[in-house]
C-alpha cells in the first residue's frame, strides 16, 4: 500500500514536472513552425501560378516580366532586349507581393 502510494505520487509528480516541457514545445510549434511550414506552402501555391506576362522579383530583387515558362525555368525579359533565365524557386512571393502593392503618399 506505501509502495502504491509511493508509485503514484511519483507518477503525479512527473508529469506535472514535464508539463512546462510539453508547453514550451507548443508553445515553439504555434509560434516558429507553423507559420513557417503555412509561408511555405504560400510560395509554392504562387510558383505553380506564375503565368506568362507577369510581373515578377526574384530573391536577389530583379525585376522583370515572364516571357516563358518551362517546368523548371522561367525567361525574364528584364529590359526590351534582355532576357535572363531563372529557376522557378527564385521568384518571390513576398518581394513580387511588396512591389506591386500600391505605395501610399507621404503628407
Amino acid at each position: 500500500m506505501i509502495l502504491d502510494m509511493i508509485l503514484l505520487q511519483s507518477t503525479g509528480d512527473s508529469l506535472i514536472q514535464s508539463l512546462p516541457l510539453f508547453v514550451m514545445i507548443l508553445v515553439i510549434w504555434f509560434f516558429f513552425i507553423r507559420p513557417q511550414s503555412k509561408k511555405a506552402k504560400e510560395e509554392q501555391t504562387f510558383n505553380t501560378e506564375l503565368e506568362k506576362g507577369m510581373e515578377v522579383v526574384t530573391k536577389s530583387g530583379m525585376i522583370g516580366k515572364i516571357n516563358k515558362i518551362d517546368d523548371k525555368e522561367i525567361q525574364l525579359q528584364v529590359d526590351t532586349k534582355t532576357f535572363i533565365r531563372i529557376t522557378r524557386g527564385a521568384v518571390s512571393k513576398e518581394l513580387t507581393d511588396a512591389f506591386q502593392a500600391p505605395v501610399e503618399e507621404k503628407k
